[in-house]
């Protein structure tokens, strides 16, 4: 029977996985059709689901809205998708203004923009925000902005990057709800035929006025005022959601609607949006459905490659495959875990099922990836993240196979844990499929290059956190006895070599590819350094060991260091800002950065204690002898 029970866990776990790819039933509205709606974000294509979601990702740090986040789980408070947040920000703004949207949880930025506490009684939870409780106290923020901005960055104080963070957030979200409309118009369709139909008199006045004729002012008023309303929408810079009409360039709203007195009429794409936006105002569905019909129609054939990719990119999304390998992975490694202090197969077999399974959803997400770019797996530090952590669960289902003994499976399990949670902090930022820089999107050698060195970090990290089972089974448990501590010491060796060599091909290729983008084979830039003193460690360790100067423990000891030279490497140097290489700077990693470091140096220290305080090397009491 127990032989079953591990197929058994993995079969529940890939059912689970299956079932949530089934598209929502829309109710009413399409919000689901709505999802697929190809435009241009960020210099890619993207579907309005992957709009919605990274923007709720940037505002709130989730993917959905809870509509009353002071009511428990119990209560069943209102949950949105992102596309339906997204669809009323941009067509029906006074009632996502109404909804709390927006994470502010530092207290002098809630101090200062006198946002009500934690109160249930009051409806909220004193964390979420909505644009109509910010708004009073806009002005006030403003000047406080202007005061942040002046301040540089690596010197701003946590309340100071509050400020910040938040300002874009609002910049983010004023542009959303001036992407379909302008924020303010109160019946957008109506709106949108008074202008069309008041062109030629406007135009005429304008023309008059310019020429010294007599002209109405209140028309040429009025007139004016639809200029500045439409620039001010070009202006935000909001995603281009227009189809090409003439060209091969999606185009805003904004332009659109300045370009229609010279075009002599409105564009048909901007009718069918004009019509939704009336429709989800209204609260019709009906209506709201069938020019989205029409507005979907009109784009084929013309569109229908953009359409292709933006549906596949829905389904991507709904798959979730990096949300759903790390729930593997943190299940895996617990049943690793409990498997050694009962030294049950079951526990590890059932383990090993679910690496595979959460190693197949995180190559198929890899690959999905790859494919939606054309890019090579390796292009942002988000994707980094998400391939050092596939390398190294490969890596330690490998050791695994050998050994049989539940620290690859830890491995496996920790390390891809710990990646697909830096990545998902990452994806914070924005887009994380952002079109390249044009450096480097090149050749093959930087391909190569990339994905060598980054396979020399997963293999570093691996030897690292191999490192770190040693001393904390060693130190805390008594599993740790001479067989399973020469097991890890062989494993550390044997990745510490895989590690060196493809750190250093890496390093080397990357040369080749700088001598033909910069014309130099070498610059001493932060990151090339970086990638140098990992190839320098890996080596100093393996002389070391060679040489007779470390033995067991020293060996573990400096895979630890390891884990500090790469992340300084990997994440470090990024955020200097200086270089041709910090393409991912980011000020939200630091503060993770020095902790981890901090960690690593504990974790130095405790494995510098006697072996007589390790748990695993105290000598057993003899019973005879009491």
């Amino acid at each position: 029977m127990k032989k079953w029970i591990p197929a058994g866990v993995v079969c529940v776990m890939a059912l689970w996985i299956f079932g949530e790819l089934r598209p929502p039933l829309d109710k009413d509205f399409g919000f689901t059709q709505f999802a697929r709606l190809p435009l241009t974000a960020g210099g890619r294509i993207v579907p309005m689901d992957s709009l919605a979601r990274n923007s709720l990702l940037q505002i709130r740090e989730k993917q959905t809205l809870n509509t009353e986040p002071w009511k428990g789980w119990s209560e069943k408070p209102r949950i949105l998708s992102a596309t339906e947040w997204l669809a009323n920000v941009m067509m029906h703004p006074s009632v996502a203004d109404a909804w709390p949207a927006f994470r502010v949880d530092n207290p002098d930025l809630i101090s200062l923009l006198k946002l009500p506490e934690k109160d249930l009684a009051k409806q909220s939870d004193g964390k979420h925000f909505s644009w109509n409780q910010i708004q009073p106290a806009l002005e006030a923020f403003d000047r406080e902005n202007e005061r942040v901005q002046t301040v540089e960055s690596a010197r701003r104080t946590a309340y100071e990057n509050a400020v910040a963070k938040l300002h874009r957030r609002l910049t983010l979200y004023v542009r959303l709800k001036n992407t379909v409309q302008p924020a303010d118009a109160p019946d957008w369709p109506a709106g949108l035929a008074a202008y069309e139909a008041f062109i030629p008199e406007g135009i005429a006045a304008v023309k008059a006025q310019q020429a010294g004729q007599p002209f109405d002012p209140a028309v040429f008023r009025r007139f004016a005022g639809y200029v500045e309303s439409f620039q001010f929408m070009s202006r935000l810079e909001s995603p281009l959601i227009l189809p090409p009409a003439g060209s091969a360039e999606w185009r805003r709203v904004g332009d659109v609607l300045l370009a229609a007195p010279r075009d002599g009429e409105i564009d048909r794409s901007l009718r069918d949006y004009a019509t939704m936006a009336g429709a989800l105002a209204a609260n019709h569905p009906s209506e709201f459905n069938a020019a989205l019909q029409e507005y979907t129609a009109s784009l084929v054939p013309a569109q229908a490659r953009a359409m292709n990719k933006a549906r596949w990119e829905v389904f991507f999304n709904r798959m979730e495959p990096f949300y759903h390998a790390m729930v593997l992975y943190i299940l895996a490694g617990l049943l690793a875990v409990f498997s050694w202090f009962n030294l049950s197969e079951t526990l590890r077999r059932s383990a090993v099922g679910l690496i595979g399974l959460a190693f197949v959803i995180h190559t198929a997400g890899l690959i999905f990836r790859m494919v939606l770019e054309g890019r090579p797996p390796v292009t942002n530090l988000y994707s980094s993240a998400i391939f050092i952590g596939w390398g190294a669960v490969l890596l330690g289902m490998i050791l695994e196979k050998f050994y049989k003994n539940g620290i690859g499976c830890v491995a496996s399990a920790g390390i891809g844990f710990l990646t697909l949670i830096i990545a998902h902090h990452l994806a914070l930022e924005g887009d994380t499929m952002e079109m390249m820089r044009a450096v480097l999107d090149t050749n093959f050698w930087l391909a190569t290059h990339v994905v060598a060195v980054t396979v020399g970090y997963a293999s570093t990290f691996v030897a690292g956190f191999l490192a770190l089972v040693y001393i904390l089974r060693g130190v805390f448990t008594k599993t740790l006895d001479a067989d399973t501590g020469k097991s890890l010491a062989r494993m550390i060796y044997g990745i510490v070599c895989f590690a060196t060599l493809f750190s250093f091909v890496g390093t080397v290729l990357g040369g080749i590819w700088a001598d033909q983008s910069w014309g130099r084979f070498w610059g001493w830039d932060p990151k090339e350094n970086g990638a140098l003193i990992i190839v320098l460690w890996n080596a100093l360790i393996l002389h070391l060991r060679w040489g007779g100067f470390i033995r067991e423990r020293g060996l573990v000891l400096c895979a630890i260091g390891g884990n500090i030279v790469t992340s300084w490497s990997w994440f470090g140097v990024n955020m200097l800002g200086i270089g041709l290489h910090s393409y991912g700077f980011t000020d939200a990693a630091f503060q993770w950065l020095v902790l981890f470091v901090v960690s690593q140096l504990a974790l130095i220290a405790l494995g510098l204690l006697p072996a007589r305080l390790w748990r695993s090397f105290r000598p057993t009491p003899d019973p005879a002898a009491v």
